[in-house]
């Protein structure tokens, strides 16, 4: 049966195996899918069934090559409000031309936690697309137009991210969560079979174990789990996928912890010139090439 996707559906899908989502791609783990072209989807029948709804949600998920990290668009396909989530400010003016591309509205730049390994994009893209507001945790201590705590929806157009609030990385980090379209961006808290490091910022090993268990892995087996980076080339996992295959959180607490005070990195290279920016938007208290070349922006 050849289905349309392209606008908001409900639909009833037969497979065998676990259902993985993509940007605006569905695919399923068996041949129970094939898919077309960006609208249309062939769907077999198998042996399992369960229900599917599409949403008119534009997905982008953006990449920095240089510290790994991913940077994602979300839009309503409907009204054209959009959100940026974890932008980086070498990439700003490449998502800010995307935004325009697509006739978007971007309304929050917005960040999972206070970056140490980058500077965002926030205040820099403030400039590059006049109404835009930033956004972040107001644990984090940094400074934004808008602070969000645990609870708290952030919409845009007909779309909505719950805020979770999952510390541990940092006392900031939030996880955002689209139960319509069931995934949830997971900033440093988990990342694909890893998690972020405790060590530094505020850092604690026991209290992220709790946050990802009881914040994001509680989520249902199907939800797609975006992380900010990653550094072997995967761009997504599953609440199942993680249960099962995540080397350090499928561990006992104790030994989650010992593993974590135990893993000897480096200091983060650009700890101390991101942190500083980061605190203050993203705009101010730059390195001085970075300055000198936004200041015409």
């Amino acid at each position: 049966q050849w289905v349309d996707l392209s606008h908001t559906v409900s639909l009833t899908l037969t497979f065998s195996h676990h259902l993985y989502h993509q940007s605006d791609r569905y695919m399923l783990s068996s041949a129970a899918v094939t898919l077309r072209s960006s609208r249309f989807a062939y769907f077999a029948p198998s042996a399992r069934t369960m229900s599917l709804h599409v949403q008119d949600m534009i997905f982008r998920q953006l990449f920095d090559r240089e510290t790994c990290t991913y940077t994602y668009l979300l839009a309503d396909a409907k009204t054209k409000d959009a959100v940026l989530v974890d932008p980086v400010i070498e990439l700003a003016e490449r998502d800010a031309n995307l935004v325009q591309e697509l006739g978007l509205n971007l309304k929050y730049a917005m960040n999972t936690h206070m970056h140490a390994d980058h500077i965002t994009g926030s205040g820099l893209l403030k400039k590059l697309i006049p109404g835009c507001q930033s956004l972040i945790a107001k644990a984090s201590g940094a400074m934004a137009d808008v602070h969000v705590e645990h609870g708290d929806k952030v919409s845009f157009g007909n779309q909505t991210l719950e805020v979770r609030s999952t510390p541990g990385h940092t006392n900031g980090c939030c996880t955002y969560v689209s139960h319509d379209g069931k995934f949830a961006l997971t900033g440093d808290a988990l990342l694909i079979r890893g998690c972020g490091r405790t060590d530094f910022q505020e850092g604690s090993a026991d209290t992220l174990y709790d946050s990802v268990h009881s914040q994001i892995l509680s989520l249902p087996n199907e939800f797609s789990l975006y992380p900010a980076h990653d550094y072997k080339g995967q761009t997504v996992t599953t609440v199942a996928e993680e249960k099962v295959y995540n080397p350090r959180l499928t561990k006992p607490r104790e030994t989650f912890v010992d593993i974590m005070n135990n893993l000897n990195l480096d200091y983060p290279k650009k700890i101390d010139v991101s942190l500083p920016a980061n605190k203050v938007c993203g705009l101010y208290n730059l390195p001085e090439d970075l300055a000198a070349k936004l200041k015409d922006q």
